[in-house]
C-alpha cells in the first residue's frame, strides 16, 4: 500500500477497499472482479463508498461515478446531479441531494429504493436490503420489507449518525450512546453499554 498516502477518507466493500486522497484521487485494493477497483482515473472526488461488488465516487461538482458489477442497475448514476453524499449497499445505491431529498437505483425487491418521499435528510446509509435516512431533526426514516425489524427506527431521536448493516441498523445519539434495531440481534447489536462514542478529538 505504498500509494496509500495523504488519505482523508476510506470505505470497505465486500472484498475491496477504497481510499480517498487529499488531492481528490482514489486508490483501491482487493478483489478486482467486475473491475470495481478501476478508479485510478477518477479526479476531483470528495467522497467514496464501496458496495458489494462495485464502487461509487462523488465529484466536487455534485455528480457521481461508478465502476463494478452493474446488476440491477446500481451503477446507473451518471444522471445524478447536486449530490452531497453517497452510499453503496449490496445491490442498491443511494444519493443525497443538496435539497435534502434522496435518489436511489438498483435492486428494489425489498422496497429499499422507495425513498422518493423522504425530505429534510442530512445523512444516508444503504444496507444489504434496507435503507436509512437521518433527518435534520435527529429522527430516522427507513425503507424495506422489514423482515428482520431492521427498520424499527421510528422511535429513535437525537440521532447524529446512522449505519445500515446486512440485517441490522445502528444510530449514534448526540450524547455518545448507540441504538440498534434487528429482530434477531446477536452480538452485532450488543451496543447498549457503549458510551462516549464519537469522532476522535485532537488536542
Amino acid at each position: 500500500m505504498n500509494s496509500w498516502r495523504k488519505i482523508v477518507a476510506i470505505s470497505a466493500g465486500e472484498d475491496h477497499s477504497l481510499g480517498l486522497r487529499a488531492d481528490g484521487t482514489v486508490v483501491a485494493v482487493g478483489n478486482n472482479s467486475y473491475d470495481k477497483c478501476e478508479v485510478s482515473n477518477w479526479r476531483k472526488i470528495v467522497a467514496i463508498s464501496a458496495g458489494g461488488q462495485y464502487s461509487l465516487g462523488l465529484r466536487a461538482d455534485g455528480t457521481v461515478v461508478a465502476v463494478g458489477n452493474n446488476s440491477y442497475g446500481k451503477c446507473e448514476v451518471s444522471n445524478w446531479r447536486k449530490i452531497v453524499a453517497i452510499s453503496a449497499g449490496e445491490d442498491h445505491s443511494l444519493g443525497l441531494r443538496a435539497d435534502g431529498t434522496v435518489v436511489a437505483v438498483g435492486n428494489n425487491s425489498y422496497d429499499q429504493c422507495k425513498v422518493s418521499n423522504w425530505r429534510e435528510i442530512v445523512a444516508i446509509s444503504a444496507g444489504e436490503n434496507h435503507s436509512l435516512g437521518l433527518r435534520a431533526d435527529g429522527t430516522v426514516v427507513s425503507t424495506s420489507k422489514n423482515e428482520e425489524s431492521q427498520c424499527a427506527v421510528s422511535s429513535w431521536w437525537d440521532v447524529v449518525a446512522i449505519s445500515a448493516g446486512g440485517d441490522h441498523s445502528l444510530g449514534l445519539r448526540s450524547g455518545g450512546t448507540v441504538l440498534a434495531a434487528d429482530r434477531d440481534c446477536t452480538d452485532q447489536c450488543k451496543v447498549g453499554r457503549w458510551r462516549h462514542i464519537g469522532p476522535a478529538k485532537g488536542k
